[in-house]
């Protein structure tokens, strides 16, 4: 018995492990700095080698896996915790008590989080640091000057001085930790959640004078790449009506001018290594953007392959930051999602939804949308549905979404609009259907880390809606 519990136990951690991008490790290394050796964290390669010193000094264990909870979520992979037992809510109910990641450790995590590469290269500058200092990211340079003794839980000044001439903004996040430090009794973890809100990008916070400001190169050589992976047909179900929109999108992707490949089937293996392939391929580099479709069924944060084995968004996404994938460093890169992210509901005649068969018995764990992108700058994720909603699919005439994405790109792109213009119509023209029952609603929701406008230009072409009979 004792040793089922020990083998469910390390397959939970190889699951865990096996779903952590390259940034969600160097996270867990500097989040666990107050805890295992420096020279420990080194060594470094996984998580698993994290999980395995957190075994070997009592931290982690079968019986109790908070650390590994609190972990998860203070690096917002919410969507693991249901592999331990845990849910967000539970997670944080538990935190002021059993929590063991420093308030100090937290607002450095926070601010390396809103620390753009423009910011750090400014910072690095203005510091004046030795060239044999290696800072690929936020986390490195606030590591080494830890090791140098500039930087304490005592001592921030020498980040509000860089800070107050880089971003004022990231201020808000060191005032916090220093309110939080002075009075016990404040709720960090709350200041924390509200301030991660605000300064990520939510797509309704657009309104500040978008009318002013540039646009996106996109007159290079080729347009791009844009990946279509469509899932129809799983292990127990069949999405019926996704071919309907791969096609379309095919179409209309390849009137925009964008070189388009469609993968039909493809199990969570499979989808990882498609990323990791594409983020490597060097003609990116002639290239104005990167789109990639995904059609599939999905959870909270994340989306199925045909095995029925779930692979996170934000995994995808962070194949393509600047540091993964050099060659669409600046340039814009979007991800068009057409799955649920929530339990599936009574589904009337003709419509579907694009989620699994839930178990009744299981609790819903939720993934706030700008967790599911990177903070790196130049990312959109439209996404067909808001956290633990269903995303309907018309069996013959395809998903709600998708065929609003389709029709608002072909009208409005030959006016000129940009996609945050656009995708606010397709909001619109989704929230106006309604199943056949009348009963069942749905609502898009983006969220992006653009710093431009994202404008396509106007293809010479009719669009396909007149070039196909019947489209």
């Amino acid at each position: 018995m004792e040793n089922d519990v020990s083998f469910k136990f390390h397959q939970q951690l190889f699951f865990i492990s096996e779903n952590l991008v390259t940034e969600d490790v160097a996270a867990l290394k500097f989040l666990c700095t107050d805890l295992l050796h420096l020279r420990q964290l080194e060594g470094v390669k996984s998580a698993a080698d994290i999980f395995k010193l957190l075994m070997a000094q009592d931290y982690l264990n079968a019986e109790d896996t908070f650390l590994l909870a609190e972990l998860l979520y203070r690096i917002k992979c919410h969507f693991l915790l249901e592999k331990l037992g845990y849910t967000k809510e539970k997670v944080q109910e538990h935190l002021r008590e059993k929590g063991r990641v420093s308030p100090y450790r937290q607002m450095l995590y926070e601010l390396s989080e809103n620390i753009t590469n423009e910011m750090l290269d400014e910072i690095t500058f203005l510091l004046h640091l030795p060239k044999r200092w290696m800072i690929l990211s936020a986390l490195d340079l606030l590591t080494l000057l830890e090791k140098q003794g500039l930087l304490t839980k005592d001592n921030v000044q020498i980040l509000e001085n860089v800070c107050m001439k880089v971003s004022p903004d990231l201020l808000k996040t060191i005032d916090c930790y220093k309110k939080a430090k002075d009075d016990k009794a404040a709720n960090f973890t709350q200041g924390f959640s509200e301030l991660n809100l605000e300064l990520h990008g939510e797509f309704n916070s657009v309104e500040n004078g978008s009318k002013t400001m540039a646009s996106y190169k996109m007159d290079g050589p080729h347009r791009g790449f844009c990946l279509i992976i469509n899932n129809v047909n799983f292990i127990s179900s069949q999405r019926k009506g996704s071919c309907k929109d791969a096609e379309q999108l095919e179409r209309v992707f390849t009137w925009l001018g964008l070189d388009v490949r469609t993968y039909t089937d493809l199990t969570s293996g499979d989808i990882k290594n498609l990323m990791e392939t594409w983020q490597h391929v060097q003609d990116h580099e002639d290239r104005n953007c990167f789109i990639c479709c995904i059609l599939s069924h999905g959870k909270s944060g994340a989306i199925y392959g045909t095995d029925e084995k779930l692979v996170s968004i934000r995994m995808l996404t962070s194949h393509f930051t600047a540091k993964q994938c050099p060659q669409l460093a600046a340039k814009p890169k979007l991800f068009f999602i057409q799955a649920c992210q929530g339990d599936n509901i009574q589904r009337p005649v003709y419509v579907d939804t694009d989620g699994p068969t839930p178990d009744s018995s299981s609790v819903q764990e939720r993934v706030s949308l700008y967790e599911s992108i990177p903070e790196d700058a130049d990312f959109l994720l439209g996404m067909a549905t808001v956290d633990g909603c269903a995303a309907f699919r018309h069996i013959e005439e395809g998903a709600w979404y998708i065929q609003a994405l389709c029709s608002k790109l072909q009208l409005l792109v030959p006016r000129g609009e940009d996609i945050l213009t656009i995708l606010t119509q397709v909001n619109e023209d989704v929230a106006k259907r309604d199943s056949p029952s009348g009963m069942k609603k749905q609502m898009p929701q983006p969220a992006y880390t653009l710093r431009r406008k994202f404008i396509f230009p106007i293809p010479m072409a009719p669009p396909p809606s007149e070039q196909y009979r019947g489209f």
